[in-house]
């Protein structure tokens, strides 16, 4: 329930972002009910109000996206839910969702933390979205209140706690390095693209490295 309500409330930054991006209020609150994952959402309208493209917006929000389908292959093992369940339980992968599920010690306290942590910051996130979007005009410049780092900030925050190992490490400092390096000279929401490529290029070289020094797959040093 902390989890939900914590991050929940956060759906009021989306709904002041989006409807200052240009979104209308339907057009906001369409994207919260199906899209439903914080990070893509902010992405998306982060693109579009800096003038990218719908399609190269698109593209920034799905690729931030496709680490729920990795989410969704452990949870299916570790909730284990009937067949016909499962399409309605895709919907509430998300981090918040991983994170609560995999902490717990059994199957029934997993299925448990992942239902009461999806339906409260499902209802939450749609709600104060629409109160975000509903209040924008009011509140005027979103920008002077920084309610665009949330979302960002909220990411991060569950992201520092999962960087163990120094080739995580490695991969997140690149990443940020090409996004931050190329957001002046490429369209808004291509930089976060090519900040994708940080994962194969590190490992990669970190393949090449322990080639070169004979290491074993799987030996300690």
């Amino acid at each position: 329930m902390g989890v939900g309500i914590a991050v929940g409330l956060s759906g009021f930054a989306f709904g002041v972002t989006s409807a200052g991006s240009g979104l209308t209020l339907l057009q906001t609150c369409v994207l919260s009910l199906l899209v439903f994952t914080g990070a893509s959402q902010f992405a998306l309208v982060g693109a579009l109000a800096a003038g990218g493209g719908p399609f190269t917006a698109a593209a920034g929000a799905f690729f931030l996206g496709v680490r729920n389908a990795f989410y969704g292959l452990r949870l299916s093992q570790v909730l284990a839910l009937p067949r016909v369940v499962r399409p309605f339980a895709a919907q509430w992968v998300i981090d918040e969702t991983a994170a609560v599920s995999l902490a717990q010690p059994t199957r029934r306290s997993a299925r448990v933390g992942f239902v009461v942590t999806g339906l409260s910051l499902y209802i939450l996130w749609n709600l104060t979205t629409l109160l975000g979007a509903l209040g924008a005009e009011a509140i005027g410049d979103t920008d002077a209140w920084g309610l665009d780092a949330a979302g960002p900030a909220v990411f991060l925050a569950l992201l520092a706690p999962m960087l163990r190992t120094g080739i995580e490490r490695t991969v997140a400092g690149l990443a940020v390095l090409l996004g931050l390096g190329l957001l002046p000279v490429l369209p808004a929401g291509v930089p976060v693209l090519v900040a994708a490529l940080a994962a194969p290029a590190v490992l990669w070289a970190h393949g090449r490295g322990s080639a070169s020094r004979g290491d074993v797959p799987g030996e300690k040093r």
